[in-house]
């Protein structure tokens, strides 16, 4: 009747060492950087393994039309996030051996 109940312990086990693992992860996306560019350079930013905007570079030539400067600066951030997205998602794949757990990728700040 009790035969299973020794696998709580090893599930508890592993489901303890994939928090660690995923606390981790968490750590390192903060330290990670992801570059976009718009404009053919003339926009460059960073944001971190979150999707936090964390620097901005704008060309000389990009400043004299500003709703162009506005969109090459809305275009930058949106490929840096992908990236940032991305790296979060094989992360989480990695972490999960390719299981699709629903929610997980957001813990990691990994969708917006």
């Amino acid at each position: 009747m009790f035969g299973n109940l020794g696998n709580i312990g090893g599930l508890l086990k592993q489901a303890k060492e994939v928090q660690e693992r995923m606390a981790t992860i968490q750590k390192e996306m903060l330290t990670r950087r992801f570059r976009g560019e718009s404009g053919g350079g003339s926009v460059s930013v960073q944001v971190d393994g979150r999707g936090t905007l964390v620097s901005v570079k704008i060309q000389p030539d990009a400043a004299g039309d500003v709703e162009l400067l506005e969109d090459l600066i809305v275009s930058a951030v949106r490929v840096a996030c992908e990236q940032a997205q991305e790296s979060s998602r094989q992360e989480m794949s990695r972490l999960t051996g390719g299981l699709n757990i629903p929610g997980l990728t957001d813990l990691l700040g990994g969708s917006k």
